[in-house]
């Protein structure tokens, strides 16, 4: 990399110019350090060398001021004092430890032997708006190179020092992360001041509000609304049983549901022993096509699936894959595509996973290709900052990754090799069985080429998803020999009842998809693709929304499911039909930036209209109806304990499902309450009207916590007492059935 090196001391002739580099983080230093010429003496908090100087950040060291710092008078939450829209932003360090770090850096950047600077941070918008905050805040003014590499292999951090980016081609993407920034503290500071003002005897302590999070609880909150206001439909299916050996289920037209359990008896008494016949046989053939490689979204919904790993937890592991491991590339992408320039690399790095087990003999296939499939996995139209997430062509120590890594990069790993295989391969067949009028269908699958589903040596994702649908037919792999117009028997059939069930509650695979796509359902990964310009947040910033919603008590986790706390419920609520709860409102302004990102739409027109936003957020708020501000009350059905004599019901507040009975501590009532909250989760409505309709819930529960902190399920049952107990599942039963407090 660079040229003259320093002096020291303030009174010393500058006889030797050096560069500075600023990383993003000390560990990313000390791989620079490693791979750039010359010996680094290690100091507190920068490493040097006789041409290079190269420091870090922690992270975010600089943020946007608080209201306070402009004037004393915002220290009051006011609703005159709204909106505050700052003519200039301002910057202080974001604690005292960043301070300090800044120090030196400041420092650095001011020396005089310092002649020319590299922003080493991150390749991406948070990367560069770290580092426009450490260089605006130092009053500097020295030539700034951009380093852009998408993993840390000593290989690509060289290369990297050898095609440094100019700083001015990367002004866009500087606008875009200010943009992003200043967006979010207009929103954010004003409509959480103007909600915590207004809703404050009903929502109690700070009502928090933001650009993303805000939409992001609103589809929580519609899909439990939804569930709520569900009423269960009963429908019954008919299976019959065949001679020869094979199954069949009731259908006319599209429908397999009969809504009518009479006609339902009747159709499998009428057909029960009778003779039938093959009406039809088709059989086809199809082709799945490997999915496409990772970008960080598709990782974390397939780790959330497949692991039960939350957003947040799947990006550590992938990040310390990508940064200590040298493992993968860069894991904070939001493509799914790879860019020519990386063709040459791709055996190379299928030949590294060779020496693993598990993948040599996939490896082996695809290094073994003379001509690599690529239309599905290169275009680099589709790759802006970074590619997709791929293995990096170094050996790999597998022994030494956590277990979370270790399935990290097996996600990862599987996913590139199988992108290089070829389609797998089915016959499909459907039998039309007619018996007394009435048509049975019956579905077979069988594999006849793997294809890239033998990297995995599982089912599909797709085809879980269709086991898991509550009236999918099963698909037997063996049928036997059937022709059209030969004679079957029916030998029995049989009625199941069954009920419509509710949607079911987002987890966090499908709430990152719904916020990839704000909101709009798509399960087509082609179509969801062309949606992601207009998600709700960037890949590397949806894991932290979903746990600052959490930690500000406004949804919760219950196993693998998320739903709203009443608190949460409540915020959107207050808020109802505003356009702040708008995913599309909010997709809409990430397709902004991402447009100023790339220079096709102006930074100052995209901050004018969110300051227009923002005034118009503020007066909506400040003029809600105070009926609008109380909190949604579902109630539950007569009192179990004296209900039937006083006509008392179970009303939900804001602690508990309580007999309408209690007026105050001094009149309690006949004193019957469920309480909301049970070893660290909240029931439902819909958990507490089980409870009261049947004495214990239909199913074990998800999401309860022990004192010590530990995870555990359980069946809720309603004791004689009007207690709530656990009933823990057979594998448990050694443990006491505690009684909730």
């Amino acid at each position: 990399m660079p040229g003259p090196a320093v002096c020291a001391g303030s009174a010393a002739i500058v006889d030797r110019m050096k560069t500075l580099v600023i990383a993003e983080k000390p560990s990313v230093a000390r791989d620079l350090a490693a791979v750039l010429p010359g010996t680094f003496d290690n100091q507190e908090s920068y490493l040097e060398s006789e041409d290079t100087v190269i420091t870090f950040a922690v992270g975010h060291l600089v943020e946007l001021t608080d209201p306070e710092d402009y004037d004393e008078r915002f220290k009051k939450w006011r609703m005159a004092d709204l909106p505050i829209v700052p003519e200039e932003f301002r910057l202080r360090p974001r604690d005292k430890k960043a301070e300090k770090q800044l120090k030196v850096i400041h420092k650095l950047l001011r020396r005089d032997d310092i002649d020319r600077v590299v922003n080493a941070c991150d390749a991406g918008r948070e990367g560069e708006l770290i580092f426009a905050y450490i260089y605006e805040t130092s009053g500097v003014d020295k030539p700034v190179e951009r380093l852009w590499i998408s993993s840390l292999t000593k290989t690509a951090i060289k290369e990297g020092f050898e095609h440094l980016r100019p700083g001015e081609q990367l002004r866009q993407l500087e606008a875009a992360a200010r943009s992003r920034s200043e967006a979010d503290w207009l929103v954010g500071m004003n409509a959480t001041r103007a909600a915590t003002i207004r809703g404050r005897a009903w929502v109690g302590g700070v009502v928090s509000l933001g650009r993303v999070q805000t939409p992001t609880l609103a589809l929580l909150v519609k899909r439990e609304r939804e569930i709520q206001a569900f009423v269960p439909e009963p429908y019954w299916l008919v299976h019959a049983e065949f001679d020869p050996r094979y199954q069949g289920l009731w259908f006319e037209g599209d429908e397999t549901r009969l809504k009518d359990a009479k006609r339902a008896d009747e159709i499998a008494a009428k057909v029960s022993g009778a003779d039938g016949v093959v009406e039809s046989v088709e059989r086809k053939e199809q082709s799945e096509r490997a999915p496409l490689l990772y970008d960080l979204t598709s990782l974390q919904r397939d780790a959330n699936r497949r692991f039960g790993f939350s957003a947040r937890r799947t990006l550590q592991a992938a990040q310390s894959l990508y940064e200590d491991k040298k493992a993968i590339t860069y894991p904070r992408t939001s493509s799914r595509w790879l860019s020519g320039d990386l063709v040459p690399q791709l055996k190379p790095t299928a030949a590294t996973l060779e020496p693993i087990g598990e993948y040599a003999a996939a490896a082996r296939y695809v290094v073994g290709l003379q001509q690599l499939p690529l239309a599905r996995v290169v275009n680099d139209s589709k790759v802006d900052d970074h590619h997709a997430i791929i293995p990096t062509d170094v050996e790999h120590d597998v022994s030494r990754f956590s277990p979370d890594e270790r399935r990290v990069f097996d996600l990862i790993a599987r996913r590139f090799l199988a992108v290089f295989h070829p389609p797998a391969r089915y016959a499909r067949t459907t039998i039309v069985t007619l018996v007394e009028e009435e048509r049975f269908r019956t579905r077979g699958k069988v594999t006849l080429e793997p294809g890239w589903r033998g990297v995995y040596g599982l089912e599909s994702e797709a085809d879980k998803q269709a086991r898991q649908d509550e009236d999918q037919e099963n698909e037997s792999a063996e049928l036997p020999a059937l022709e059209q117009g030969q004679a079957v028997k029916c030998a029995k059939a049989e009625v199941e009842a069954k009920e419509t069930r509710p949607p079911p509650r987002y987890s966090e695979a499908t709430l990152l998809s719904a916020m990839e796509t704000a909101g709009k359902l798509i399960d087509d990964e082609e179509l969801r693709e062309a949606m992601k310009e207009s998600g709700l947040g960037t890949p590397a910033t949806r894991a932290e929304t979903i746990e600052t919603l959490i930690r500000r008590e406004y949804i919760e986790r219950a196993g693998k499911d998320l739903t709203p706390t009443p608190k949460g419920l409540q915020v959107i609520t207050m808020l109802e039909e505003h356009p702040l709860t708008s995913p599309e409102l909010t997709g809409n302004w990430e397709k902004r930036l991402t447009d100023i990102e790339h220079g096709e739409d102006d930074r100052s027109a995209f901050i004018k209209d969110i300051e227009d936003f923002t005034r118009a957020t503020v007066e909506k708020i400040a003029d809600l109806d105070k009926e609008k501000l109380r909190p949604e009350r579902v109630e539950l059905g007569p009192c179990p304990r004296c209900g039937a004599v006083t006509g008392e019901i179970i009303k939900e507040n804001s602690k508990a499902y309580g007999c309408t009975s209690w007026k105050s501590r001094e009149e309690p009532g006949c004193g019957f309450v469920i309480w909301k909250r049970v070893a660290g989760r909240t029931l439902t409505p819909e958990l507490a009207r089980q409870l009261l309709e049947e004495g214990r819930t239909k199913e074990v529960v998800s999401g309860f916590r022990s004192r010590a902190g530990k995870p555990f399920r359980a069946r809720l049952v309603l004791n004689e007492e009007g207690k709530v107990e656990f009933d823990f599942p057979a594998r448990t039963q050694s443990k006491e059935a505690a009684v909730a407090e």
